[in-house]
Parts: C-alpha cells; structure tokens; sequence
C-alpha cells in the first residue's frame, strides 16, 4: 500500500488557481494527494499531466485517480523532461512551446520510499544501498560509496547534506572499503556514526540523517533536474498560469528564489503589501504571496516530516 502523508496540499493546490477547464500539471506525483486534489477541480474539459519515475507510485495513482478518467495522464519520467513530454502528452502550443495553466512540484520523497527498506533510502533499515528513484538507471548510492573518490564523496556529503564532519566520513569510507565493499545502509550508517564525535550525536536528528540525503539527491541529480525543469516550467505557463514549488531542503529553495526573482518584474507595491497590485515593470512572473507558506501548527503536529518545508508561487505575467 502506497501511503503518503501530503504536505502543504491545500495551500499548493489553491495557490495555483485551478479553472475547470484548464491544464495543470503535477511534475511530482508521489502518493498522489496533490494530483487528487486538482483532478477533483477539474471539468470534462480539464486536464491533469502527472510525472513520476516511480512505478510504484504510478501504479498506486492508476488506482486512485481511476474516478477521473480521461482528463488524467499518467506520465512516467523525470520531470527535466517536461517540454518533450508536455508535447508527447498533446499539450497545446504556442511558438513551438507547451503551454499550461499550473504546475507543482513537490521535492519532498514519498513516505514509501524512505520507509521502505528494500528501497536503501533509509538508515533505520538493513537493506542494500540503492536510493535511486527510478530503478532503471545505473547510479547507486553503493556505486558512489564505493568507487568515487575521497573527495567527491566528502564534496558530496558538504553540499548537498550540509554535514560538517564531511570530509572524516569520507576518510572512514574509503579506509573501511579498502577491506571490503560497503554493501548495505546498516553499513554506511555505521561509518558515519562512528565518524561523528559522541557529544554530536548525543543531540540533533540521526547522525546519519545529512549524509544518507546527500547520496539519495546526488544519486538522483536531484538539484540539476529541478533547476533544469523549473526554467522549462516558466516557458510552458500560460499568460495567468501559475507554479507552486514545495521544498524541504535549502539548496532546493535557492534554486526556486534565484529562479523566480530572476523573472520576476520589478515592484513599487509598499513591502508589507502581500501581493503586487502595481503591475510591476519588466519580467514574466509576479509571486503570490511576496513570502513563502510554511506549514501551520496543526500540520506539523500531524505530519512532523512537513516541518522543514516552503511554498513558493508565481504567476505569468501576460
């Protein structure tokens, strides 16, 4: 059973403004709360275009989305390759360009793919380490652990997991792999644990917690593929169209500030306005709010996993 705990569900999906009879996209299907949500707003004439590489979780959306038939479809890719499959999907075009009315991403990983041990994306389960996404591409979590350099793996393990102890991980990898390949989570979690000094692990979440995210987002290109599908995101919004982006991690969230204010136009609205009303100047988006959503209390005591996330929107100037 494919069970996600949704974030930030309402918040998102009233962010993008959904019209009946409009095109939306959700470039990150998961468990399937966002597409739900959106499809159950949408008319006869409505269409949803949903991304996953996951075929678990596809295999889960035929199922829950099956009460709405024809306006959904279920597309299994990494969203970087929005346009091609907008266009493969039959989205309209303009100029040669898709063109959609909203687009979501949620860059949080599915609940089932961090809970389930054959997956290796978790620390709390002995199982081999993979951490891929999609199942049929060749990088792992093992091939990273056990043939990139010293180096690249501490560089690994500073960027994308923001893990002090980086470059003493690393050490310990590459000496305890000397003797025998690192097979298993239950393995790596180990090495980092008996490389980070007592007094830390005594306080904070599990030792292992950075490091196990940075292999899982350097497995799976996870920043390159969101910023390339953001700039293509921007491209395929129709005039009035919006994006929702939910993040969990302050990488992904610079990546969508940078994006935004990149193409954002210019503003004289007073700052404690929340939204433009002046109509700003140059640029092709607008945000909705100035400020990104974070989860409410109640959430939170629901759904602790939420805690580190934000919503950001934007609009498509005409």
């Amino acid at each position: 059973m494919f069970h996600h705990v949704t974030v930030l569900k309402e918040e998102s999906v009233k962010g993008l403004n959904v019209r009946p009879s409009g095109i939306y996209v959700d470039c990150t299907l998961g468990g399937a709360g966002h597409s739900e949500l959106i499809a159950s707003q949408l008319g006869p004439q409505g269409r949803l275009i949903a991304f996953d590489q996951d075929e678990a979780a596809l295999a889960n959306a035929r199922i829950r989305l099956a009460p709405y038939g024809d306006i959904v479809t279920l597309v299994k890719s990494n969203f970087r390759h929005l346009k091609p499959e907008l266009k493969r999907a039959g989205a309209p075009e303009r100029d040669g360009v898709p063109q959609v009315d909203g687009i979501l991403f949620d860059l949080g990983v599915s609940s089932p793919q961090l809970d389930e041990a054959d997956r290796g994306f978790s620390y709390n389960h002995d199982a081999e380490l993979d951490m891929r996404m999609d199942r049929g591409q060749p990088l792992t979590a093992r091939a990273i652990v056990n043939e990139w350099s010293e180096s690249e793996i501490a560089d690994i393990l500073r960027d994308y997991g923001e893990e002090k102890f980086a470059r003493r991980i690393a050490a310990n990898i590459v000496k305890l792999r000397e003797k025998s390949p690192i097979e298993t989570t239950g393995q790596l979690a180990d090495i980092v644990k008996h490389s980070i000094p007592a007094a830390t692990r005594r306080t904070g979440p599990h030792p292992a917690k950075r490091s196990f995210q940075a292999l899982r987002i350097a497995v799976n290109d996870e920043l390159g593929a969101f910023e390339e599908a953001l700039e293509q995101s921007i491209d395929c919004l129709s005039p009035g169209g919006r994006i929702a982006v939910i993040t969990f991690h302050s990488l992904e969230d610079r990546i969508c500030k940078t994006a935004f204010a990149k193409e954002v136009a210019s503003c004289s609205c007073p700052p404690d306005f929340p939204v433009c009303v002046c109509g700003g100047g140059s640029g092709r988006l607008r945000l909705t709010p100035r400020k990104p959503i974070v989860p409410s209390e109640e959430e939170l005591e629901a759904n602790p996993r939420a805690r580190s996330s934000k919503l950001r929107i934007a609009e498509k100037l005409g």
